[in-house]
């Protein structure tokens, strides 16, 4: 293959491409058209004489060769991004695609400010947003391809500086006019209450349960969701409760129609942690972003401060 012939931008399409393993993903992550992605699916498959992306039943699935271009490729890509930010990073200009990750309840907290800093500096700017999956993922290969973790994970992890972000604490829900609503403050009565658990990626039980157990207490529970956010629209919707977040229950509680209440044993707090790698430590660009995400959690009156650099 003559590189001077080569047509950059195919690169940027095959990194989508094997990061979605979906024409129809891939377009939207590459704001283009799918006809678009397609005619450069079949160009990258002349290009790497390897079919790439095979229907396998109902689904795509990426061929070995393309698995194994996954990793090397981002780190390509990942360095030219870097030797460009090098002559200069300008936000009002920049068509910066900025991975980030952090858990569904961070989510309705910290995306709407941020979105609102990113449009008003960087309207070209545009932000991807992945699930938090536990500590277990914050790996090296992790490191290569994600921009900030926001996480309840104080531990370092190699390949990632580490910074306060913001703190919170644990708060019922439950939906407004509730009955109910009168006996939160009397333990017996609201362990026996029908709880919405919450279980998510990679966990095996509520954390809630775990401190519970630790104080020799058990709740009752009706139903186990994989998220904070569906956990608060059950409740929103019937006679269950839950102790979820409560920054995210704040946040949500007008639109949903719920009461924000203490809960009869204190929980105390917890705190969430902002990750960046190594790799991005001066990196223009993404001390832009950093910068954006401190400023959100002054906003949210509790200033992040450094506690591992």
């Amino acid at each position: 293959m003559n590189l001077e012939s080569l047509d950059l931008n195919l690169l940027v399409a095959l990194n989508a491409l094997l990061a979605e393993g979906s024409v129809n993903r891939a377009s939207t992550r590459l704001g283009l058209s799918q006809p678009a992605t397609s005619h450069a699916l079949r160009r990258l498959r002349v290009m790497m004489r390897d079919p790439l992306l095979v229907r396998v039943g109902a689904r795509m699935e990426l061929t070995p060769r393309a698995l194994a271009l996954r990793g090397p490729l981002r780190e390509i890509l990942a360095q030219m991004q870097l030797l460009l930010d090098r002559e200069g990073f300008d936000p009002a200009t920049s068509n910066r695609h900025f991975a980030l990750m952090m858990p569904d309840h961070l989510f309705d907290v910290v995306l709407p400010p941020l979105v609102a800093r990113v449009r008003a500096q960087a309207p070209g700017i545009r932000l991807g947003v992945e699930p938090w999956k536990g500590p277990a993922f914050m790996t090296p290969e992790l490191a290569r391809e994600i921009d900030v973790v926001i996480a309840c994970a104080s531990d370092d992890f190699p390949g990632f500086h580490r910074q306060m972000f913001i703190s919170d604490t644990d708060a019922v829900a439950i939906r407004r006019g509730h009955s109910a609503v009168l006996h939160i403050a009397e333990i017996k009565a609201f362990l026996e209450m029908p709880h919405v658990a919450v279980v998510g990626y990679g966990q095996t039980e509520d954390m809630v349960d775990a401190w519970l157990r630790g104080l020799g207490l058990t709740r009752r529970i009706a139903l186990v969701a994989p998220s904070y956010l569906q956990a608060l629209h059950m409740v929103a919707r019937t006679d269950l409760v839950a102790i979820v977040p409560r920054r995210q229950a704040e946040s949500l509680a007008n639109a949903l129609g719920l009461d924000i209440l203490d809960p009869p044993i204190d929980p105390g707090t917890f705190e969430e942690y902002m990750f960046h790698p190594t790799r991005l430590q001066v990196d223009a660009s993404s001390i832009w972003l950093r910068s954006q995400l401190r400023d959100v959690g002054r906003g949210l009156e509790i200033p992040p401060t450094d506690t591992a650099m």
